[in-house]
């Protein structure tokens, strides 16, 4: 089984370089469910928890205009759809652009919350 370097950030604490399984399950241990990956700058993606807004996860950091709720980590990308372990010029950058925990207003959260729906006709 190969393992991953990612870069775990939790809510409330600075990045931490961790070693993890390259499996789904370790992957929604780590968000505390359903992941969902967003692919960031310099071959990066973020993984985080698809629900962490409607299961009411804490606030960590904001990306964009949105927020991330609950823990997430960076994870590389290697060009080909599949995830790799970060190198060091990655891991550096998570840790500067994540580096300090943010805090949120009350309700700040949900306001980011975006519900689409679809009609088939």
């Amino acid at each position: 089984m190969e393992e991953l370097t990612v870069l775990k950030v939790a809510p409330g604490c600075r990045p931490e370089a961790v070693t993890v399984p390259n499996t789904l399950q370790a992957m929604q241990e780590m968000v505390g469910g359903l992941i969902q990956v967003i692919g960031l700058d310099h071959g990066i993606c973020l993984v985080c928890n698809d629900e962490g807004k409607l299961m009411g996860l804490e606030g960590n950091r904001r990306l964009g205009d949105d927020i991330i709720a609950g823990p997430f980590f960076l994870v590389g990308e290697n060009g080909q759809g599949e995830f790799c372990s970060l190198t060091e010029k990655q891991l550096e950058w998570g840790q500067e652009r994540f580096a300090e925990p943010e805090t949120f207003q009350p309700g700040e959260i949900e306001r980011t919350m975006r519900l689409e729906f679809y009609t088939f006709s």
